[in-house]
């Protein structure tokens, strides 16, 4: 357990390429898999290795994130001393405007950085899903003696703009490319994810500041890649980064393969979520489910196949769900048919009607519509 690293966790990011999910929220607080948001797997992360000191850089609509994670309660961090502080998007800036990239954001906390007592500090986004050991991670960033560790995993690229290492010599990051060119060839990318000493990441993003730059991936990490050592750490397992509708429904999918949701949930430690009281979910007569995550609370008397249906869902007689999901307090009533459909919370889906898309174009429904 890590007492000597805290972090800042950016709670916005691509939430223009994530459209109609993030109009009424940011993308920490984006529902994913049933019961739980973006920000629990960053915040449990963190705790289960021991890292109690986590700032939260909010941007726009985090309503819903303050009152998901409340005072951090769920994951032991309502403490006297350290535990969550959540900014608002223009702190210590005088114009009182939203801040325009990470590097600004960071400027604007200098005084908590400075404040706080631990040496290290993680910085990460909040579209993240996967179950990591930062213990690990800072133990391979002592024995490389690095400045810098990023972490990074191997997947395609894909339009969203992405980070794309070349490690050639064990674990020393050779060159980086910022780039949203699609490829079908796998490569090495990162998660957005960065372990520095504080001091010199005060460093950085000072000089950085006063030159007017705000871009933290392109102006401090690619700007310094000759200069510092920079490693890389290397995810294995479940890994999932959410930047659009299309990758947040394709991994979303991927967790109905026990193995990822074990890996995702288990691996290194569990995911903690705010703790709701409902009660069982109803399986009504004319229930049929199969291969499905359905959480608590819902009442079924349908059919349910290759879907994610979260909490207080209602699937009447005749109804048949196919290849969704399925949020929060969702009514699919009578006769009605869903397939390759994301619906967000509270809608509901009037008798009869027929509502489809495609693997590769799932269609999203709006939070609190009626179709």
């Amino acid at each position: 357990m890590n007492n000597n690293i805290m972090s800042v966790i950016f709670a916005s990011d691509n939430e223009t390429k994530l459209n109609e999910l993030t109009i009424h929220r940011t993308t920490a607080s984006l529902p994913f898999c049933g019961r739980y948001r973006f920000i629990d797997f960053t915040l449990s992360n963190l705790v289960n290795s021991g890292i109690t000191t986590v700032g939260i850089l909010t941007k726009n609509n985090y309503s819903s994130l303050m009152d998901h994670i409340r005072m951090g309660r769920d994951w032991d961090l309502n403490r006297k001393n350290n535990g969550i502080a959540v900014f608002p998007p223009y702190v210590s800036n005088t114009a009182r405007s939203i801040y325009k990239g990470k590097i600004e954001g960071l400027y604007g906390i200098i005084d908590y950085l400075d404040n706080a007592k631990e040496e290290y500090i993680i910085i990460t986004n909040s579209n993240i899903a996967a179950n990591i050991d930062y213990d690990d991670v800072y133990d391979m960033h002592i024995k490389n003696g690095a400045d810098i560790t990023m972490l990074t995993y191997t997947a395609k690229t894909n339009t969203t703009r992405k980070v794309v290492v070349s490690s050639k010599t064990r674990g020393r990051v050779d060159e980086l490319l910022i780039s949203d060119t699609p490829s079908d060839k796998e490569c090495e990318i990162g998660a957005n994810i960065y372990l520095f000493k504080k001091d010199l990441l005060r460093k950085l993003v000072e000089d950085a500041y006063t030159r007017g730059s705000i871009d933290f991936e392109q102006n401090i990490i690619q700007a310094n890649a000759s200069t510092l050592k920079i490693y890389a750490y290397p995810l294995t397992g479940y890994v999932a980064i959410i930047d659009d509708i299309k990758s947040y429904y394709n991994e979303s999918m991927k967790l109905l393969d026990t193995k990822e949701r074990d890996d995702l949930f288990f691996k290194n430690g569990k995911i903690f979520t705010k703790v709701k009281d409902s009660v069982p979910t109803v399986y009504r007569d004319k229930a049929e489910v199969k291969n499905s995550l359905i959480a608590d609370g819902c009442d079924i008397n349908g059919k349910v196949e290759n879907s994610i249906l979260f909490r207080g869902v209602i699937v009447e007689e005749g109804a048949s769900i196919k290849d969704s999901i399925v949020m929060e307090n969702g009514k699919v009533l009578k006769n009605a048919c869903l397939s390759y459909v994301i619906s967000d919370k509270n809608v509901t889906v009037k008798e009869d009607r027929q509502i489809s898309g495609y693997a590769t174009y799932p269609v999203v429904i709006v939070k609190n519509k009626e179709v």
